[in-house]
């Protein structure tokens, strides 16, 4: 039995860490020698994962010749590069009518919690999909998950700082089923002019399917921001123990 797939999103060119990203897209910013996205492929492998998905864009031929003699790797290139949820939908062809794991190329998160979110997708065979949350203060940076027992109730894109009534906030990684890509389909652009994966997911919970919030118990960072990138450098993600 193959081992399950997972989507990785690389297209954008992470404009918030300004002059780093001018020639570099983000995923590949060196981090302990290696670019941060094989630091997301070293915490997929161990969590199960042996078929990957990278949706490139900006500066797309550094990634076909960074993993060009990786045969577990495919690529598909979004152009224009607008939004997560367009982004998602063009795993489609890829996945096919399995269950997949997706996590933004720019999320450090340890094998153990990857693993967790996928067996909460497996575990409930009525849930379309599952969020990773992270705790903060508040999620204005963003997206804000309410949800009660386990079950997400709404799901809301970058609030204003200080209106969320929950601190849960999406931590960029989400186990789907094959539901999620005719949700993609019905949405249209976010007020930033994107499609947003956010709102795939909101389309979801409009049609009555089961979306599930999985905690997260260890390390995670979100590398958008300067700041973040001398934050991640003193972050150990390790794989579980055999």
């Amino acid at each position: 039995m193959s081992k399950p797939a997972a989507v990785i999103l690389a297209a954008g060119r992470g404009t918030r860490l300004r002059e780093v990203t001018r020639e570099l897209p983000k995923p590949l910013l060196p981090l302990h020698g290696k670019p941060l996205v094989e630091h997301v492929l070293d915490s997929l492998r161990p969590a199960g994962f042996g078929r990957f998905l990278l949706v490139v864009g900006y500066r797309h031929e550094l990634f076909y010749a960074r993993f060009a003699s990786d045969r577990s790797i495919h690529f598909v290139l979004q152009d224009p590069v607008d939004g997560t949820g367009s982004a998602a939908r063009l795993a489609a062809p890829f996945t096919g009518q399995s269950p997949f794991l997706l996590i933004f190329g720019d999320i450090l998160a340890s094998p153990q919690d990857i693993r967790a979110v996928w067996q909460r997708l497996l575990g409930d065979e009525q849930a379309a999909a599952v969020i990773a949350v992270k705790e903060v203060d508040d999620p204005w940076q963003g997206a804000a998950v309410y949800e009660t027992d386990g079950v997400v109730s709404e799901i809301i894109e970058k609030p204003p700082m200080g209106t969320s009534g929950t601190r849960w906030n999406s931590a960029g990684i989400f186990a789907f089923r094959p539901a999620v890509f005719e949700a993609l389909g019905r949405i249209g652009k976010s007020p930033r002019g994107e499609y947003e994966l956010t709102d795939g997911l909101r389309q979801l919970l409009q049609d009555g399917r089961r979306v599930l919030a999985q905690p997260l118990q260890h390390a995670w960072r979100d590398v958008g921001r300067p700041e973040d990138v001398a934050a991640a450098l003193e972050i150990t993600i390790r794989s579980p123990r055999e």
